[in-house]
């Protein structure tokens, strides 16, 4: 199982580093998206079935689809051309250090470490994703469909004003 868990964890993390290291931004999109499938086998892994899937449809599928729908609608090429001062990198380099720090800072004082936590009880009656469930299509119908057309306002806005007039 801790297999498992440095795997994921591993690829969460070199999913972090590729959205930050490439210069190209699909190639960053999909980093994010090696990321986030990392993050929700994490999260799949800690039993949290709701959060991990929902990681994977919400952020894996649909916002990333409108991630790269936006990068390619874009001009890509002009941030490829511009070069970055030292003092970037530098800057950079310093909050990499900070975090390091903090990270070692912390895992120096982990007194818990060793210790597990107690079971969930498994005697419920409705799982949580029927209660939630029944709250967005039950009682909150109406405010997912009108969100879902503004979703699709918006994404009909964002192609009529990218549309470039051909002289």
């Amino acid at each position: 199982m801790s297999f498992l868990f440095y795997l994921f964890a591993a690829l969460a993390l070199f999913g972090g580093i590729g959205v930050v290291v490439c210069r190209n931004p699909v190639s960053a999109a999909f980093s994010m998206i090696l990321s986030f499938i990392g993050l929700a086998a994490l999260f799949i892994q800690l039993d949290a079935y709701l959060v991990g899937i929902l990681q994977i449809l919400v952020y894996a599928g649909a916002i990333m689809v409108l991630f790269l729908f936006i990068i390619m609608l874009l001009d890509v090429g002009a941030e490829e051309k511009r070069r970055r001062p030292l003092v970037v990198f530098a800057g950079g380099g310093a909050v990499a250090i900070a975090f390091a720090v903090l990270v070692a800072l912390v895992l120096s004082r982990g007194g818990t470490a060793g210790k597990t936590l107690p079971a969930l009880s498994a005697a419920l009656e409705k799982s949580d994703v029927h209660h939630i469930g029944e709250l967005l299509f039950g009682t909150y119908w109406l405010p997912v469909q009108i969100v879902g057309v503004l979703l699709l306002a918006a994404t009909v806005g964002v192609v009529v004003l990218s549309k470039r007039e051909l002289k």
